[in-house]
């Protein structure tokens, strides 16, 4: 993985999110704010799948027949919810230790979900319905690179959808200052300057061939919670597909 030049993958993040695997699961652990994120990502994403699939709508398991790949999976705090939905899902992450714990979990679950510790441009297979990768841009090391290579997964008529912490300074205060020392958030996960602004994503998608077609903020209140905003200061959603030809 070192010697290939076009690698994503930063080994020192990958190191990082691998030392936290044994207690992913745990949601009070040191992946509680992923457990707390999962509910408000899995509103945004059914919504974009209903929207995407409309003949859909309606059921339990709104892609059934189709083919998710979920990118920087971890444990599977996403990528079980997706195979619930009923895709046929394929999780990727960096550290080998995630996908062992990703794939002995989903054991438990009787779910039958084809995890890899592979970087994206090293999948062979395409054409993905669903592509996925939820706070994960923000850790690799080649963020125009990565995008590239999530577009060239994506079937022609498939829907992206990504997430990462927009750079600001309320960004700063609430993911860094709060949230690695009292938040719930491991001390040495987020480098403020590695963030990207919406803009800056969408510039990324647009060079891919990617339009963006949805978006929303990500905001969090001591009375609600994590809720879908308007306001994207901190951190945002957004939805994708390829550009009609």
């Amino acid at each position: 993985m070192a010697s290939n030049p076009t690698a994503t993958i930063d080994p020192r993040e990958a190191a990082h999110f691998g030392a936290m695997a044994a207690d992913w699961w745990d949601p009070n652990g040191s992946s509680a704010m992923l457990h707390k994120l999962n509910p408000v990502r899995l509103t945004y994403i059914r919504a974009a799948i209903d929207t995407h699939w409309p003949t859909n709508a309606q059921s339990f398991q709104p892609l059934a027949g189709k083919r998710a790949l979920d990118v920087g999976c971890g444990a599977g705090l996403l990528t079980e919810p997706l195979a619930r939905l009923g895709a046929t899902v394929t999780g990727l992450d960096a550290a080998p230790e995630n996908i062992a714990a990703a794939a002995a979990h989903a054991a438990t679950q009787g779910l039958a979900i084809d995890y890899r510790a592979t970087p994206v441009e090293d999948v062979a297979d395409g054409d993905y319905d669903l592509v996925t990768s939820m706070e994960v841009i923000e850790h690799v090391a080649d963020p125009a690179a990565f995008v590239a290579a999530l577009a060239a997964k994506l079937a022609p008529d498939g829907l992206m959808i990504l997430s990462t912490p927009n750079r600001t300074p309320l960004s700063r205060i609430a993911m860094i200052t709060i949230g690695e020392s009292i938040g719930g958030i491991p001390k040495g996960t987020h480098d403020w300057g590695k963030f990207l602004t919406p803009e800056e994503f969408t510039a990324l998608l647009d060079a891919a061939g990617l339009d963006v077609i949805d978006s929303s903020g990500l905001t969090f209140s001591p009375a609600t919670g994590f809720t879908l905003s308007a306001n994207k200061a901190i951190n945002y959603l957004l939805t994708a597909r390829h550009r009609p030809a």
